[in-house]
């Protein structure tokens, strides 16, 4: 089935997220106690709020996004490329810019956004945060009353599971299955939080971001036995 799906109507992306705040101290008191409520059951007996608080931005309740990076294929002189933009800054903005893109370029019917675990994580996590800012959401984060087979999003972690729910396969150890170049060869998920609010380095966040993306590209290619992108057919714009 993927292979009837035209790969230039098709956006990957991947996004980076924090807690809202630098440390558990900041959070308004009230926010400290819905916090504790929330990770109440992921959070063993001995561990506080406080020392669980590096994990909030796996939240979007107490979670922020700092980084969205999106790419496509498109084919130029017959060989594929693939173009990667990153929207960073104030949170607000930089999904205002997103949102710009996917109305400007993928709102079409055969649109459609790709994602590693998107429909658990990142697309959920780019509504909430959007409708928490009071900003109306694109068509394609739009899923309301939308059968399954209507709603415009693929997931790299989904199409491997192959109907096994009880299943997780990392965007990691697909590139090396596949034998892709890992993508982690600088920082990790667990690492943003620190770059981000201790070594104060976005630029780290953004390159290690835009590297998932061209790996999740691959991984989609791979899965349609199609030919890898090569490194000079990557652009960063």
């Amino acid at each position: 089935m993927i292979h009837k799906i035209k790969i230039d109507n098709i956006l990957f992306l991947d996004i980076e997220t924090v807690p809202q705040y630098r440390s558990f101290q900041e959070v308004p008191e009230q926010q400290q106690q819905l916090y504790a409520d929330k990770t109440a059951y992921q959070r063993k007996e001995e561990v506080s709020p406080e020392d669980f608080y590096k994990k909030a931005g796996i939240w979007a309740e107490f979670g922020k996004i700092i980084c969205i990076s999106a790419g496509f294929i498109t084919n130029r002189n017959g060989e594929n490329q693939i173009r990667i933009t990153s929207f960073h800054g104030d949170e607000k903005s930089l999904l205002n810019d997103f949102t710009d893109l996917v109305e400007s370029h993928f709102n079409q019917p055969q649109s459609l956004l790709c994602a590693h675990n998107g429909k658990e994580f990142d697309f959920p996590y780019i509504a909430r945060r959007m409708l928490i800012h009071g900003m109306n959401l694109p068509d394609k984060l739009q899923l309301f009353g939308k059968k399954p087979w209507e709603v415009p999003h693929l997931d790299t972690l989904e199409l491997w599971k192959f109907g096994d729910y009880k299943h997780y396969t990392s965007l990691k150890l697909l590139a090396s299955v596949f034998g892709i170049p890992s993508p982690k060869d600088d920082i990790d998920g667990s690492q943003v939080r620190d770059v981000y609010y201790e070594e104060d380095n976005i630029d780290r966040i953004i390159t290690y971001c835009e590297k998932d993306v061209v790996t999740l590209a691959q991984v989609f290619l791979k899965m349609r036995n199609d030919p890898l992108i090569e490194d000079h057919q990557i652009k960063i714009v």
